[in-house]
């Protein structure tokens, strides 16, 4: 099987014949950015104001000393790898055959509740060249011992694996989202009596994003964009991944270049954790961008939320549940093609709702 075959059939023109998915729209944003060193936060020597300044004037940061076995990432990438290179229609078939919480996803980082892409707007600006996979980690382990499907019995152990693989990594990023959050909720003096912190940062709301950004062939016209500008909606995200690069931060008015370190996570702020720092720490904003083009591109993010009926008042925003939020920003891909975001929730911005 030649590797195209492993990428759904939208992506293959992309690769065999050079053919583009995006749009002018979408070529407008592919300038290069610039390399920079983002802010380095030492997890076994947490430095408050270190940390306070990463979140005031960056929204991201890079984690060192994590405490996540490099064997465990190394053979979680590995899995990941081998199931993300099953032929198209196998990787369709296994994650619906297999009736469970898990998901696969192609051509949009979009995803409703259950996992699913959502249908995108007219308006919408390209196709993303990405495929990957949603793992909700509190419904692992309602994931079948064995699958429906013949077809798919040979990669029963390798899902299996993955489970386990995943149910490993939960815990330490669980644990890793946990402190951090505690430390700055800390920095903000924020008050987290009771179940405050549980409702503001719910560990039963993780998941993790299996992520694989397909090479492209030396005729595709320009770069291709893995996923579009945008700020993530969780309260905090950690992205584990591997050394091509392609994440790319907005800062002022300027795109910038974050390189890949070795055995080191990367966390950013979502709009969750602004509006609960009242506009103190930005959500920032990112893309991925893939530039060498022989080459794929694999990571694995984390996201953590708010209990959806946690509500969220901040002196900037009127008060919302996060499931109020959730819903708005699917409204605004379905119907526009793309999130809004915060703006909805912010009486002084002109897309105010």
């Amino acid at each position: 099987m030649s590797i195209s075959e492993s990428y759904p059939p939208a992506f293959r023109r992309v690769i065999n014949d050079g053919d583009r998915l995006a749009t002018a729209e979408a070529e407008s944003v592919l300038v290069q950015g610039k390399d920079i060193n983002i802010p380095v936060i030492d997890m076994e020597r947490l430095d408050k104001e270190i940390l306070r300044e990463a979140c005031k004037e960056w929204g991201i940061f890079r984690l060192e000393n994590h405490g996540v076995p490099l064997a465990l990432t190394s053979r979680l990438q590995e899995i990941s790898e081998s199931l993300l290179s099953l032929p198209f229609e196998n990787k369709r078939e296994l994650f619906a055959a297999v009736n469970s919480p898990l998901s696969y996803f192609r051509g949009t980082p979009a995803l409703n509740r259950s996992g699913d892409a959502l249908k995108r707007g007219a308006q919408a600006s390209n196709v993303a060249m990405l495929e990957g996979f949603n793992v909700p980690l509190s419904s692992l382990s309602n994931l079948p011992t064995s699958t429906s499907c013949d077809n798919d019995a040979d990669q029963e152990p390798k899902l299996e694996s993955f489970r386990v693989l995943m149910e490993e990594y939960g815990r330490h990023i669980t644990r890793i989202a946990v402190s951090l959050f505690e430390v700055i909720a800390q920095t903000l003096n924020l008050e987290l009596s009771g179940n405050r912190r549980s409702e503001y940062l719910s560990e039963s709301t993780g998941l993790i994003r299996v992520y694989r950004y397909p090479r492209s062939s030396d005729q595709a016209a320009g770069e291709a964009l893995g996923m579009e500008v945008h700020t993530d909606s969780s309260v905090i995200s950690i992205l584990k991944e591997d050394e091509s690069g392609g994440l790319e931060i907005m800062k002022g008015e300027e795109w910038f270049c974050v390189k890949p370190v070795a055995n080191t996570l990367i966390v950013n702020l979502g709009d969750m954790m602004q509006v609960i720092s009242d506009d103190e720490y930005k959500s920032v904003t990112h893309r991925v961008k893939k530039k060498n083009r022989k080459t794929e591109r694999h990571s694995v993010c984390y996201f953590v939320f708010p209990k959806r009926d946690c509500v969220i008042k901040s002196s900037n925003y009127k008060p919302f549940a996060y499931s109020e939020f959730e819903a708005q920003v699917q409204a605004d891909v379905q119907s526009l093609g793309t999130k809004i975001g915060l703006p909805r929730f912010n009486p002084n911005s002109p897309l105010f709702l």
